[in-house]
């Protein structure tokens, strides 16, 4: 057995307790909003990156909560709530977030920063975020 890096090679948590590892190609993301990995809906997707900048999207997840964790740097996630935005600082390694079921999130950051996520994928949604 040899480790794998979680930011090219994520990992698919499955119900009945397996895990599978999934490779990651640039169209990774594409291929999954045009539904070409229907088996990774079902079980939770643990993924991370890496980025310095806000995220062009928000994005929402119906099938259940998201976990949110801040490996390196710092960011703000910004939930979209019933009664308006809600931002929350993760500026600790190891701070972490349960974004609620349906609930659109997107996140900013001005440093390099990488964050890891478990996520259930099924009908997972993605919206451009709106120029400021």
């Amino acid at each position: 057995m040899k480790a794998k890096q979680i930011l090219s090679t994520y990992v698919h948590v499955l119900d009945d307790g397996r895990s599978v590892a999934v490779p990651v190609s640039d169209s990774f993301w594409a291929d999954l909003a045009r539904g070409k990995h229907a088996e990774l809906n079902q079980g939770r997707l643990m993924t991370a990156f890496t980025f310095s900048q806000p995220w062009p999207n928000w994005e929402r997840h119906p099938a259940g909560e998201e976990l949110v964790l801040l490996l390196t740097g710092e960011a703000t996630l910004t939930l979209q709530l019933e009664d308006g935005e809600k931002d929350i600082v993760l500026d600790t390694p190891g701070a972490y977030v349960l974004v609620p079921p349906n609930t659109w999130h997107t996140a900013k950051t001005k440093v390099t920063t990488t964050m890891l996520f478990l996520t259930p994928g099924a009908g997972t949604d993605h919206r451009p975020v709106k120029a400021e």
